[in-house]
């Protein structure tokens, strides 16, 4: 068996990939020593590969984890490494990252890093991003803005049920489905009266939702 540091210092890019899928099977503390290395590799898939594996192996060191992720959210050159860096972010929790991933959002032209930094903001659960979270409710792709419901959600605060409600009525049933599955969370009589009316929706699964079936 090819040593795993030979693999990853190899020229080929099928041997550094390999040495992902290998990394994979080691010991937490071990994969990230390894795994530290590819996540500047100079191919694209390396890259999202590494970055992707962050998400779970980041936990050995989350200070380290920080400064690797921010440095590929800020400075890659690849917008699927930066949205890979966003959803480690925020699987990790790594609140430190927030001005980072506003800045971000607020000047990136690409709609999937929009839609991993609301995802984040989702799973950071940091009452700053509520701001940001509303102003992605008008972002122009319904992806994001499905994000931005569900993670509104996520933060649980019941004063921004004002800004989602108008969504009740939106004609993309799956924008109306997480709208349910927020409302049922945040609760509150507002949310109750909204939910009442999706509850009586076309598609079946935006009902049932609404129904908390």
């Amino acid at each position: 068996m090819t040593d795993i540091t030979t693999l990853i210092n190899s020229e080929n890019k099928g041997d550094r990939i390999k040495a992902l899928n290998t990394i994979r099977e080691l010991e937490p503390a071990i994969a990230f020593g390894y795994i530290k290395q590819l996540v500047t590799d100079k191919n694209t898939r390396v890259r999202y590969a590494a970055v992707s594996q962050m998400a779970t192996l980041g936990t050995e060191d989350l200070a380290q984890s920080l400064t690797i992720l921010r440095d590929r959210l800020v400075n890659d050159t690849e917008p699927d490494v930066q949205a890979a860096a966003a959803d480690a972010i925020g699987a990790l929790k790594l609140t430190d990252a927030f001005d980072d991933l506003q800045n971000l959002y607020e000047t990136t032209p690409e709609w999937l890093v929009q839609f991993s930094i609301v995802a984040a903001l989702g799973e950071l659960g940091d009452a700053r991003g509520l701001k940001l979270l509303q102003t992605a409710l008008t972002n122009e792709t319904t992806l994001v803005q499905t994000a931005a419901i569900g993670a509104i959600g996520e933060l649980g605060d019941p004063t921004a049920i004002e800004s989602i409600i108008p969504f009740v009525t939106h004609q993309d049933w799956q924008i109306r489905y997480q709208l349910a599955r927020s409302l049922r969370t945040l609760g509150g009589e507002s949310a109750a009266k909204a939910l009442a009316i999706l509850a009586t929706d076309d598609v079946e699964q935006v009902a049932l939702e609404a129904q908390g079936k």
